[in-house]
């Protein structure tokens, strides 16, 4: 038992290193992902655990051996880490609501009909005990509407308050999985049950994937949900002329784009007369760079690797007008609606830099407020279960959507 001990240790600790400084490079970005983001968004679990593990293992043993005090010692290196990544996860309410003021001005709370007490800005402790057991008696889930021919690739789930309402504001939820892989059913669940619980309209849409599906039948399948949306989301309690979009990975990309793309012509065949625009956008790590027009080393790996293989199946290089018009970063017009951008500062797979560059464009050109918050410490992927940080990020979006909506509600009115 001893030197599974200190093998235990031995691995916490490396696992812990990797999220507090993730292992750099491309090759590494999808195991440094991985470890770093269930590390992080569980420190506080895995810190519980390594502290029940030493006592067990000292009150069975006690630390006459080498080996007893060497894992000692990686525990106590552990247990450091751990409280690091725990002080670090509660920097992101500082670092959302440092946005949220720099876009919307230092006094943007009063705009909100319910603006946040302090039990809105404290981390909801009892909510993180079970943070994959994501449920909530106030919310009704209508499962698996078809907004589209073509089976389980056009379906959709509708999160609202189980009470009935009308007139409600709708957010749509696109998730990731690059393109290729998962469904509407594992990825922003935190986000959606808070917004029902509040009185929105929350709809979450699978998508065609690849490699199967090619590029752009990833967003024509979004841009139809819109289209059923304005049709039919009345019947759900929600206001068609009020949507948002959000998602995260490639669904930040495909809520990117659809944003920046109202009503497009070439994305909508048989259905162009429909309203695909949305008035407001809050992508979580998404890929901006599409078509790798910055530069940057990462997506032109992305780019070649995966972009061109499996998901448009084009050569980049004679095709290269056909990435740019699937490239956020390069679709950018002064009409684009208010965004809350949401990047970690650690993600592996999508690098932060990405971001910055797709925010300073946007500031540069639209005439909407831009709100971006880099997340200190955060991987990709930091708000699929509810963890420290997902809680205040989650609450921080909630304010940005309350903001865009009740302004665009007043400018309706005249």
């Amino acid at each position: 038992m001893r030197p599974r001990f200190l093998t235990r240790r031995a691995i916490q600790l490396a696992l812990t290193a990797n999220a507090l400084r993730p292992v750099p490079g491309v090759r590494a970005s999808v195991p440094a992902f991985f470890a770093g983001w269930l590390t992080g968004e569980l420190a506080p679990h895995l810190l519980a655990l390594t502290a029940a593990d030493t006592a067990a293992h000292l009150a069975r043993h006690g630390a006459r051996s080498v080996p007893d005090r060497v894992g000692v010692g990686l525990a106590a290196a552990s247990a450091a880490g751990l409280g690091s990544l725990i002080v670090t996860s509660q920097r992101a309410r500082g670092a959302v609501e440092d946005a949220l003021a720099e876009a919307l001005g230092p006094e943007y709370v009063a705009d909100l009909s319910r603006p946040p007490d302090a039990k809105d800005l404290a981390t909801p402790w009892g909510q993180l005990v079970l943070p994959f057991r994501m449920r909530n008696r106030d919310v009704r889930r209508d499962r698996n509407l078809a907004y589209a021919p073509g089976g389980k690739r056009f379906l959709m789930d509708i999160y609202r308050p189980r009470e009935p309402v009308e007139g409600r504001p709708v957010l749509l939820q696109i998730h990731g999985g690059a393109w290729m892989i998962d469904s509407k059913d594992h990825q922003g669940i935190p986000l959606m049950l808070h917004m029902a619980q509040r009185g929105w309209v929350c709809v979450a849409v699978n998508y065609p994937l690849s490699p199967k599906a090619r590029w752009p039948d990833h967003i024509v399948g979004v841009k139809r949900a819109v289209a059923w949306i304005r049709e039919h989301v009345h019947e759900y309690g929600g206001d068609p002329s009020f949507l948002a979009a959000t998602g995260g990975s490639a669904g930040g990309h495909l809520a990117a784009l659809l944003a920046l793309t109202p009503n497009d012509a070439g994305l909508q065949p048989g259905f162009a007369e429909a309203d695909t625009s949305v008035q407001a956008c809050a992508p979580h790590y998404g890929v901006y760079d599409f078509a790798a027009t910055s530069g940057s080393p990462a997506s032109k790996q992305r780019l070649h690797g995966l972009l061109a293989r499996y998901v448009v199946g084009k050569d980049p290089v004679r095709f290269l007008d056909d990435y740019i018009a699937a490239s956020p970063l390069d679709r950018i017009t002064e009409k684009a609606p208010p965004f809350f951008v949401i990047h970690g500062a650690h993600d592996s797979l999508v690098p932060v830099r990405e971001a910055r560059e797709f925010v300073r464009r946007l500031r540069e050109t639209s005439e909407q407020p831009v709100a971006y918050a880099e997340l200190p410490g955060a991987q990709h992927a930091f708000d699929v279960f509810p963890s420290i940080r997902s809680a205040h990020v989650v609450r921080g979006v909630e304010r940005f959507l309350e903001w865009t909506y009740l302004r665009w509600l007043r400018d309706q009115r005249g």
